[in-house]
């Protein structure tokens, strides 16, 4: 007994401090000869070992079980740690006492308003079943605050409240106090002299609250943003040479009703800096001249980091695009703080000439391979080529049979190799639509659409399509292959019957056409189409035109139409920078009754202004009867509508006969200007601003004439359901009997 009581007290003094007898210190410390863990219920006993410093066998150390006590406290585990010892065979057993910290069984949330339990849940990386630890719980407090300052709650707050319902589980629950939506009043600007307010909220994504800001979700304020608008705007001074700028992070104050936010940003700019010299290094000599013109900055210009980048990037694919697949310009800028200037240092390294090795093709689930790689302007074995790289990228996204398409190079340096994956990732390319609308001219249309735009994964396009108004009715089977026989000739073939009621004559048609066309180069394309049409004019009113009463009866078309294309649009559907034009001639009198020729020139251009797109689009059309016949009524241009001029009627902008009813035009010409800018980027929802004029012409009046003017603005939805269109036209100058402006929409169409 005495034995047991002398080694208590031996332990006691050795886990206390020994701070009075240096003696102590140099006392030999009893063995450890046994380790025990407890109070573990979820934790294996081996996680606790493997942190644990104090080993048997070795002499007691009190720095070690200290360590060991914070190493086990650092695993998140456990709410109490503490260390006992006892006798045990010769020596000391050191018992690890912990306890648990209890699991979250439940997580409840309280005060929400705005925003559902599912909505909030998914901001969590905290579960049912997790530990219910401090530092993890702040996390997700954050977690939520930083999304309700995401959508304006800049004023929320998240209290979390820990409830325990045994030993070892608890609940959480997030109390919310959401308040209301911070708008951001004014945006001030301290120190800025040489750059305008105006410049630097032009690069700024967060912005001052204004009446779309339900459309944009701009006018509130959001920490990661803000962020990215600080390094926007250092961006913008290091383009205008202003190498020392100093942007300090906002100075936010609320409005007395905190409901309105102030934010205030210093701004220290510095010397503005000129380039004093331009040098390149490692290239080839002969590359000098043409990479001194790639370079936008020459010497005595201001230094700009934007156009410095964007001769990187030029100078890059200058070389990429002959094969030098890893070619690098790593530039160097030494300024002078003495002249305020800076010496330009370019280093090129052109590296090796690449082949393409092996193109693989990913994720394509339905899509044939050979429709994709048929697209691909590189093949196994090629030299390596950037721009050609671009190109097959369009072209395989131009399809429109995937949501994502990525061409990943992976380079095989020992072999001067570079594989090429194509991952993709198919959408839907069926489209079944049942339902109705209304329009100014048909009112009231049901319309039944079934389309396969890739028919068994081979690329070939069918369509049947029925349309029902109280005013008309429309029938289409279409087929269309762009690779017929494999080859790049394309073959389509349709059949139609259609019927309208117009307001002075009825018009029933029925017909068919058969078409080829054939590839040439990277951006033409001609075709050739035959069209055979019997057309019937009936029910005439008595007050019509003459050349109304003069197509009465039934007559047919037999015509052909060559047409020349050339297309370096960088998207068929939301086209950003390239062009399209085409020509159509028709010429009608292979058989038939009807005799005419008619022409079309139509050209249309898209010029990228950073992320918003100018589009310019013109049009000419020209067409006569032949032989002493007549242009049929419904082959002359009718000018007024979605498609040509908005806000307009359909034919209001061209002739009219003695009853104030459209017939049409021999001639048009029209001119269509938009500005096209995102509203939703994440949506690929668009805004366009637009202003048209145009006009058809009858045979006896000048060509270019009495222009009509409209403009207005409109949205633009690529929609997963396809392309959605709605515009409204305002008429500048208001005829008799037209209305001031219109509203027109389309869904499924090409823009």
């Amino acid at each position: 007994m005495k034995e047991k009581i002398f080694l208590f007290f031996l332990a006691f003094l050795f886990i206390l401090p020994l701070s009075y007898h240096k003696e102590i210190y140099a006392s030999p410390s009893p063995i450890v000869t046994a380790i025990e863990v407890r109070g573990l219920k979820r934790i294996e006993e081996g996680a606790i070992l493997k942190r644990i410093g104090q080993k048997i066998g070795q002499p007691l150390s009190r720095q070690k079980i200290s360590k060991d006590i914070k190493n086990i406290y650092n695993m998140g585990y456990f709410e109490d740690v503490r260390v006992e010892v006892e006798p045990y065979e010769g020596g000391l057993k050191v018992i690890y006492i912990v306890k648990e910290k209890p699991t979250i069984s439940r997580i409840y949330f309280s005060g929400n308003r705005e925003f559902d339990d599912t909505k909030l849940s998914a901001q969590l990386t905290i579960t049912p079943g997790a530990i219910a630890d401090v530092t993890l719980i702040q996390r997700n407090v954050s977690a939520l605050k930083n999304f309700y300052e995401s959508e304006g709650y800049w004023t929320a707050q998240v209290v979390p409240i820990v409830k325990e319902i045994s030993d070892s589980e608890v609940t959480l629950t997030f109390l919310i106090e959401e308040g209301s939506k911070v708008r951001i009043k004014d945006i001030e600007f301290i120190g800025n002299s040489k750059i305008s307010d105006s410049k630097i909220k032009r690069v700024m994504k967060t912005k001052s609250w204004w009446i779309f800001s339900f459309i944009t979700s701009s006018g509130y304020y959001k920490k990661s943003v803000m962020k990215q608008d600080i390094e926007r705007i250092k961006d913008l001074y290091y383009d205008n040479g202003f190498l020392n700028v100093v942007v300090s992070d906002p100075e936010i104050t609320l409005t007395k009703d905190r409901k309105k936010m102030l934010i205030k940003i210093r701004i220290s700019e510095g010397p503005q800096y000129r380039i004093s010299e331009i040098k390149f290094r490692a290239h080839a000599p002969s590359d000098e001249p043409r990479l001194k013109e790639l370079l936008p900055l020459k010497k005595g210009d201001i230094f700009s980091k934007k156009l410095l980048q964007e001769g990187i990037r030029k100078i890059t694919e200058f070389y990429s695009e002959r094969g030098y697949a890893l070619a690098t310009v790593e530039p160097e800028v030494i300024p002078d703080e003495k002249t305020k200037t800076v010496k330009l240092v370019m280093n090129v390294n052109e590296g090796d000439i690449y082949r393409v090795g092996r193109i693989e093709i990913i994720g394509n689930t339905k899509t044939q391979d050979k429709v994709i790689r048929r697209e691909m302007r590189l093949d196994e074995g090629d030299i390596f080529n950037s721009k050609l790289l671009q190109r097959s990228y369009e072209r395989i996204n131009n399809l429109n049979f995937f949501e994502t398409v990525e061409l990943i190079p992976k380079p095989r340096v020992k072999e001067k190799k570079l594989d090429i994956d194509i991952k993709v990732k198919e959408k839907a390319t069926g489209f079944l639509s049942v339902g109705g609308g209304y329009s100014s001219i048909d009112k009231f249309v049901a319309m039944i659409d079934v389309t396969q735009a890739n028919l068994f994964g081979t690329g070939r396009y069918i369509k049947l399509r029925g349309e029902f108004g109280g005013r008309s009715t429309f029938y289409e089977l279409s087929y269309r292959d762009p690779w017929f026989m494999d080859k790049p000739l394309s073959f389509s073939v349709s059949l139609y019957k259609t019927r309208r009621d117009y307001l002075a004559y009825d018009r029933e048609a029925t017909g068919g056409t058969i078409g080829f066309g054939k590839r040439f180069g990277e951006y033409w394309n001609t075709s050739i189409t035959y069209k055979y049409e019997k057309v019937t004019i009936s029910n005439i009113d008595e007050g019509a035109s003459n050349i109304v009463k003069d197509q009465e009866g039934t007559n047919v078309t037999s015509s052909i139409t060559p047409a020349i294309s050339r297309d370096t649009r960088d998207n068929y559907l939301d086209p950003h920078r390239g062009s399209k034009n085409s020509l159509y001639i028709t010429y009608a009198g292979l058989g038939g009754n009807n005799f005419f020729i008619k022409g079309l020139f139509d050209s249309s251009w898209f010029f990228p202004i950073g992320e918003t797109t100018f589009a310019a689009r013109g049009r000419i059309g020209y067409a006569t009867g032949l032989f002493n016949h007549k242009l049929p009524l419904y082959e002359r241009f009718y000018v007024g509508g979605l498609y040509t001029i908005r806000g307009l009627g359909f034919g209001e902008g061209g002739p009219k006969d003695d009853n104030g009813d459209p017939i049409g035009g021999t001639k048009e010409l029209i001119v269509n200007l938009e500005y096209i800018f995102p509203l939703i980027t994440d949506l690929k929802l668009k805004g366009v601003v637009f202003f048209d004029t145009g006009k058809a012409y009858d045979t006896s009046e000048t060509f270019g004439a009495d222009l009509r003017y409209t403009t207005g603005a409109g949205v633009r939805w690529m929609s997963p359901f396809g392309p959605i269109r709605i515009e409204y036209g305002y008429n500048l100058d208001r005829r008799e009997d037209e209305d001031q402006g219109r509203i027109e929409f389309s869904f499924g169409g090409y823009f």
